[in-house]
């Protein structure tokens, strides 16, 4: 097992890592640029080293520096957390260049996984369905406007580096595809560095339903369940939970093997998640794969009693899984709201500034996972989440119930959050009886 893990992250990533490693006697170090100095990440880590200016291509996406920050403390690992470096193949090869363990899958499987047309060619010679689209990369609008005119409209334009609900178009006519190709196309050149994109069938009122997987260095790989994240934003996740509630046994057992048979196409290790659209008729289909642990872990974690970092650290250190599937159970209903500094009436603007006072929700089947104090200063660097609010209940009216509870106790002044936005999501009709799908946010809010 290693005796000091170096945690490449901020927030509330970074805290949730640290208190893993606390737990199994390892050590940590935190890296953090100059805008993070007062954050609480660095006074829970046992040393803390500075990496650069808030900027992140000059701090968290600096790898010569962090990789140097390993090196001068004697971390033996290296814990990417999510965003940032996490799947950043060049970096994973790089710490394995230099004898620090990369705590997820090998630098080849993100390369392979991150490409998005590549991963969709990997999972149907694997026997995982997929939605009909473009064989690899689209060259140009006018290739494009042709596999569009075959596939039938509507269709989804994607980057294949794509990911964080960027890079991506619906577009319902021909008469709309060239305009909306070129601009998916310059937003992925913009945001990845890699504007090739791809194209696929769009799948009307789908949920999105994802696996969580583990697989060790010796062949052994288990699904825990799934999670449901339909209530998005624009693509991007907002409240997530589990089990699925239009889940069968039946169907979860079939999405989980096809999940299992995924990781073990790439030959993967370390946790991951399989990302799947399930339509009205239960239909499953790959949409992406994510080589890193997810925002939305807990949830997973609160229903089997499993937990994933800690799995995560044991498979790099080169320990084999514990479980087997029969092992895994799934037990109550698990909530998570994702707390940001956000101003919803001003179109989720975010909001920085200095958190003036600040009370946590308690009590009974409630966590959360954080990084905030009163008098600390959120920077305008980053992404403006502040804690993830997760909440357990034997069923999910209960869970439902305990999470307005929380959401009620938890008071953030001094900036704009959306922690009301939340309450109105769990007091509508609609999600109250899981008539949801990923336009729900659209539909039932106009946003």
């Amino acid at each position: 097992m290693f005796k000091k893990i170096l945690i490449a992250n901020r927030g509330e990533i970074a805290v949730r890592i640290i208190r893993a490693c606390r737990e199994m006697g390892i050590q940590t170090v935190a890296v953090y640029s100059e805008a993070d100095r007062d954050a609480i990440h660095t006074d829970l880590a046992d040393e803390a080293v500075c990496i650069g200016s808030p900027k992140p291509k000059d701090s968290y996406l600096n790898e010569k520096n962090i990789i140097s920050a390993a090196v001068l403390t004697g971390a033996e690992a290296i814990h990417p957390g999510f965003g940032f470096l996490s799947e950043n193949s060049k970096f994973a090869e790089m710490c394995k260049e230099c004898n620090i363990v990369f705590i997820g899958p090998d630098a080849e499987v993100i390369d392979k996984m991150g490409n998005k047309s590549n991963a969709r060619k990997i999972m149907a010679n694997a026997g995982v369905p997929i939605i009909r689209g473009s064989e690899g990369v689209v060259k140009d609008e006018i290739d494009g406007l042709k596999i569009a005119d075959d596939i039938g409209y509507p269709v989804m334009i994607k980057a294949s580096a794509g990911g964080g609900g960027r890079g991506i178009r619906i577009v319902r006519n021909r008469e709309d595809f060239i305009n909306e190709f070129r601009t998916a196309k310059s937003e992925a050149k913009i945001a990845f560095g890699d504007d090739d994109m791809y194209i696929e069938k769009f799948i009307e009122n789908p949920r999105h339903v994802e696996f969580q997987i583990l697989a060790d260095n010796y062949g052994n790989t288990v699904y825990l369940g799934e999670r449901d994240c339909s209530i998005q934003r624009r693509n991007q996740k907002i409240l997530e939970e589990a089990p699925c509630p239009i889940m069968t046994e039946e169907l979860r057992r079939n999405m989980g093997n096809a999940a299992v048979r995924a990781a073990r196409a790439v030959n993967y290790k370390n946790a991951g998640t399989i990302e799947f659209l399930l339509d009205k008729d239960f239909n499953f289909y790959f949409m992406e794969m994510n080589t890193r642990i997810q925002v939305e872990h807990p949830i997973t974690e609160m229903v089997t009693g499993i937990d994933l970092v800690k799995e995560q650290i044991k498979i790099a250190s080169g320990e084999k899984l514990e479980i087997s599937q029969d092992d895994i159970k799934i037990q109550g209903h698990a909530i998570e709201c994702r707390i940001n500094a956000e101003d919803p009436a001003r179109g989720f603007m975010p909001s920085p500034g200095t958190i003036e006072l600040v009370h946590m929700p308690g009590g009974l089947g409630v966590r959360l996972d954080g990084a905030i104090y009163q008098g600390y200063k959120i920077p305008p660097n980053y992404d403006s989440m502040l804690a993830k609010l997760i909440v357990y209940g034997k069923t999910r009216n209960e869970a439902i119930n305990r999470m307005r509870r929380a959401l009620g106790e938890f008071i953030v002044e001094g900036v704009k959050t959306n922690i009301e936005f939340h309450y109105n999501i769990l007091n509508n009709d609609k999600f109250l009886s899981s008539d949801i799908d990923t336009g729900f946010i659209n539909k039932e809010f106009g946003l």
